[in-house]
């Protein structure tokens, strides 16, 4: 795909930020890959982030496009998001950002 195509097609993530309760951070991890293997159509990639000596993180979803991130966002996934409830300190805050610039470390450095 030339590089002028690539940017047309519009890209999505879902940015959870939240705190865990006092150790619970590698169980909520082991949820939350439950949670992406069920992700399919229009799904690129995700990323959880712990904070060092913190049981803070941030969880970046990538999509296509919003129609497949909705999709997604059915039974099952309530099901395990139900399960990590009990792990947060507090409910997370839930966004969702479009893709505005994309930088290629190595055409960047030209």
């Amino acid at each position: 795909m030339s590089d002028f195509q690539d940017c047309l097609k519009r890209r999505f993530a879902s940015v959870a930020i939240g705190e865990f309760k006092p150790g619970k951070f590698a169980e909520v991890q082991h949820l939350y890959e439950q949670a992406i293997a069920t992700y399919t159509d229009g799904f690129e990639g995700a990323y959880l982030f712990q904070e060092p000596g913190t049981d803070r993180g941030v969880s970046v979803i990538l999509w296509d496009n919003l129609e497949d991130m909705e999709a997604h966002e059915g039974e099952e996934q309530e099901a395990i998001l139900k399960k990590m409830a009990p792990f947060f300190s507090q409910p997370p805050k839930v966004s969702v950002y479009e893709l505005v610039c994309k930088i290629d470390p190595r055409k960047a450095q030209k």
